[in-house]
């Protein structure tokens, strides 16, 4: 396998944080390794399938402008904070 074919078998498998927060009446989510991805919908869950289709439309406008697609690089971590 060359190293092309390599290359976008790990595009393919890339994981990227997402965050969703309430905003409104609606939710917004974005992709912090992406500036400038971002996407909305009515519920938790239309929210996640709009970043997603957001991330690949993304990850495609760079391809095709020929520039280098970020690799994911955020940490999630939750904290228990007592209250």
């Amino acid at each position: 396998m060359s190293l092309c074919e390599a290359d976008l078998i790990a595009l393919k498998n890339m994981r990227y944080a997402i965050v969703v927060e309430k905003a409104g009446n609606n939710y917004s989510a974005y992709a912090p390794d992406l500036p400038g991805c971002i996407a909305t919908g009515n519920i938790v869950e239309e929210a996640e399938q709009q970043i997603r289709e957001a991330i690949k439309f993304h990850i495609d406008g760079l391809r095709e402008d020929g520039l280098p697609v970020p690799a994911p690089a955020s940490v999630v971590e939750y904290l228990e904070i007592a209250a």
